[in-house]
């Protein structure tokens, strides 16, 4: 049986670790090295790194920060923000990172997730879905949330695993930064619906729910940020709850 993954995330901005609400208020969380080096160290399973001002600035930041976070941590990482060609995907793996994260790029040109699996394996693939409910369907948003699309969730989702993604990271953004539990019953579906590993995103707050998306949203792995930035659950504490509770984790 697979174990379930803890996974926290950092948005970057300017080289920085940076924690908002809906984007906005952001506050300096951290120097990205160090706490990544730090997660390792207490048993995060991988990390995810957002660029989210994505710039030409920040694209070079991000390359650098990319080479030293790989020259201090020992466990898979996932870079994503502004990645919109082969030579991007390239040039981050070259750096070190294991896999990209892309959104906004992979709805507005669906074909570039069939080119990156097809050039460097479908492991290599995260495709990242923003969506909230609106008029009881969940719609597809890109652009950091900001952009309502015609996409619908379950059929997007089911098209980028046909394409070639290894992994979908789902973001409810009606229950980001509400800290008020994951989205499960739409994370249940989608997990149904596909047979490529689920991310749970949005919403933790504390141990139980985390607890409630792997047994409840039957998703693969969890991804939280300020909960893990700010010392709220401390990850060694959360794995050995989800052990107690038959869930099965690398500890």
């Amino acid at each position: 049986m697979l174990t379930k993954r803890i996974i926290p995330c950092l948005d970057i901005k300017n080289g920085r670790t940076v924690k908002g609400v809906n984007f906005v208020n952001l506050i300096d969380a951290g120097d990205p090295v160090a706490l990544a080096k730090q997660y390792a160290e207490v048993g995060a399973d991988e990390l995810v790194f957002l660029d989210i001002s994505a710039t030409l600035e920040g694209r070079k930041t991000m390359l650098e920060m990319v080479l030293k976070v790989a020259a201090q941590v020992n466990i898979p990482f996932t870079v994503g923000g502004g990645i919109s060609t082969v030579e991007d995907v390239d040039a981050l793996l070259h750096c070190g990172a294991d896999k990209v994260s892309i959104n906004s790029s992979a709805i507005k040109r669906p074909i570039l997730i069939n080119e990156l699996s097809q050039k460097f394996g479908s492991q290599c693939v995260v495709v990242a879905i923003d969506a909230k409910q609106i008029d009881g369907k969940w719609v597809v948003h890109l652009a950091g949330g900001t952009i309502p699309t015609e996409l619908e969730l379950f059929d997007w989702a089911k098209e980028v695993e046909q394409r070639g993604a290894g992994e979908i990271l789902f973001t409810s953004m009606d229950n980001d930064g509400t800290k008020e539990g994951f989205a499960n019953e739409a994370l249940a579906k989608l997990s149904a619906l596909v047979n490529i590993p689920i991310i749970a995103s949005g919403g933790a707050g504390s141990v139980q729910h985390f607890i409630d998306t792997f047994i409840k949203g039957k998703s693969d792995a969890a991804l939280a940020a300020s909960v893990f930035h700010f010392g709220e659950i401390p990850i060694p504490t959360l794995k050995q709850e989800l052990k107690n509770n038959t869930i099965e984790v690398r500890l």
